[in-house]
Parts: structure tokens; C-alpha cells; sequence
């Protein structure tokens, strides 16, 4: 049986994978600079905690709503970005953390600085799920987003992502229909951010807008540049080290923003690829062996016994 503070680590640790592969659709897969995913966290968890709260709807319809929610509001922010690229997108997108995280902390509506409380964990059959099954119920969501992350990469939005990705211009100039595909990676990827939300705000019970700050949105794109950007198992590897990271290093907790901030240089300029990206040393040194592997001759023994089997 595991402890209650391990299964704690555990079920952090497996929203930031969500939020990882939410947020690697928007920057790994379609090729945009996002600095403000936290922010669309913040949407989900706060969505389904006033659904909650104030209007008496259970956890199951007010997680699906948090997305729907999170992703509408991916849809139309999405549009004034796509009118700046690169360092302005930036911009852009890092403002709105700020923005969303204001309108929680000013509005009373939003409980402002007092936050929002009495989020109750989901039940299921009129019993409340404790923390294994919480636990549970994550991984469900994140084996549920590994199963859509496959079927999108392979399937024709993600080649035209992909072409987006390598050369926008290009792709426009085939025929892709670039503001399209751009907008629905924002839609996607905010809204597995507001199911993650959803998630994160029932499993605190409790919720402020400090919880979805500019910081949580470097430490969420740390994870996916730091494990391998634009692949599936990137982002689940860079959450889950990442995730264990801080509890490892409790000492250090004050300079957490810092240390994931150095991380991102020390990657970009070494490792931009990430620790397990397409180009990255350890999956390019994987790959040699493999081929070395695949091109052993074979022995004199090895000849005889077959020859020894086919006749």
C-alpha cells in the first residue's frame, strides 16, 4: 500500500503530465510559443469550482464542462495571437497569464485573494473517491490523453501541424488552412489544460490565483522542453522528473522559478531537442546501437547451426 504523501506526489505529479502533453500540442506538435498555459488551468480549476460551489453541479458534469470552458476561451484568445509570431507570441501569450490571473485576484466573483474552498474530491456512487482512487482516476485521464495525443499526431491535423511547424509559410502556400489549425491547437491544448485544472482544484479542495501564476506556466513549459519537445514521451518523462524534482529538493523550493528558468537556457543552447527530443545524445546514441545491433555479422557457429536446422 502506498503512503498518503506518496500518492500525493503521485497524483501532482500526473496533472503536470496532462498539462505537459496539453501544452505540447500548442508548442510541440503545431510549432506556437505558449508562456501562459497556467492560465488556462486557472480557467478550468476555477470553472469547475464555482460550478461547484455555486451552483450545485456534480464533479463528472462540471470536469467536462472546465474543458469545454478552458478550450472556448483557448478559441477566441487565440485569434488576436495569430496575429504576431515568435517573440511577440511570447508576449502576447505571457500577458494573458497575467491578465487571467488578475481578473481571479481582483473580482470578487473569484473569491479574489480569499480564493475559492469547499471543492469537495469527486464521488462515485454516491462515495467519496480518497486519494488511491483519485490517484486512479488520473491516470485514467492521462492514458485517455496518451490514446487522443496518439491519434491526433498521426492523423492529418498533425501532419498539417507539423507543416506549420516546419515552414508556416509553405504550408499556407499547399493549401493548409493555417489560422484553422492554429486556432485548434489552441482549443485543444487549453482544453486538456482546464481538465487538468478541474482536476488539480478537486484534489486541493481549495484554490487561489496564486495557484496559476506566470511561474506555474515556466514550470509547466520546463517539463515539456526539458523532456523532449514535440514527442509523446518527452513530456511525461519531463513531468514526471520535474514533478519529483521539487520534493527532492525542498531546500531549494524558494528558488524553484529559478532553477527551471537556468534549466531552459542551459537546454536551449545544449540540448534544444530536450533529454529524449528526435535529436537529442541519448536517442541518437540509442539509435547507433540499434543499428550496430541490427548489422552484427553473423558467426561461423551461428551459419552451421542453421544450416544444421534447414537441412
Amino acid at each position: 500500500m502506498l503512503s498518503g504523501y506518496l500518492v500525493t506526489v503521485l497524483t501532482t505529479i500526473g496533472i503536470y503530465i496532462i498539462l505537459a502533453l496539453s501544452l505540447n500540442i500548442i508548442t510541440g506538435y503545431a510549432g506556437q510559443i505558449s508562456l501562459g498555459h497556467a492560465a488556462f488551468m486557472g480557467i478550468g480549476a476555477y470553472a469547475s469550482a464555482l460550478l461547484y460551489t455555486k451552483t450545485g453541479l456534480g464533479f463528472w458534469p462540471a470536469f467536462v464542462l472546465a474543458g469545454l470552458v478552458a478550450g472556448l476561451v483557448g478559441a477566441v484568445l487565440a485569434v488576436p495571437c495569430l496575429r504576431v509570431r515568435d517573440d511577440f507570441l511570447a508576449i502576447t501569450t505571457m500577458g494573458i497569464n497575467f491578465v487571467i490571473e488578475a481578473v481571479f485576484l481582483y473580482i470578487p466573483f473569484f473569491g479574489a485573494g480569499m480564493g475559492i474552498g469547499g471543492i469537495n474530491p469527486p464521488a462515485l456512487f454516491g462515495t467519496e473517491l480518497g486519494k488511491p482512487a483519485f490517484l486512479g482516476l488520473v491516470l485514467l485521464v492521462i492514458v485517455l490523453t496518451i490514446a487522443a495525443d496518439r491519434w491526433l499526431a498521426r492523423s492529418w491535423i498533425g501532419l498539417g501541424w507539423a507543416a506549420i511547424r516546419e515552414d508556416e509559410q509553405a504550408a499556407g502556400a499547399m493549401g493548409i488552412d493555417v489560422v484553422r489549425f492554429k486556432v485548434l491547437a489552441f482549443t485543444l491544448g487549453s482544453a486538456g489544460a482546464g481538465l487538468a485544472g478541474s482536476l488539480y482544484a478537486h484534489f486541493l479542495t481549495f484554490i487561489m490565483p496564486v495557484n496559476f501564476s506566470f511561474g506555474q506556466s515556466i514550470v509547466i513549459l520546463s517539463m515539456v522542453v526539458f523532456g523532449g519537445i514535440g514527442t509523446l514521451r518527452g513530456p511525461i518523462v519531463g513531468a514526471i522528473v520535474l514533478g519529483a524534482l521539487p520534493e527532492i529538493s525542498r531546500p531549494a523550493m524558494e528558488y524553484r522559478t529559478l532553477l527551471y528558468g537556468v534549466l531552459l537556457l542551459l537546454l536551449m543552447r545544449f540540448q534544444p531537442d530536450g533529454i529524449l527530443g528526435d535529436g537529442s545524445l541519448i536517442v541518437r546514441w540509442w539509435r547507433r546501437l540499434a543499428r550496430s545491433g541490427s548489422n552484427v555479422k553473423p558467426t561461423n557457429d551461428d551459419c552451421k547451426l542453421t544450416n544444421d536446422r534447414t537441412g
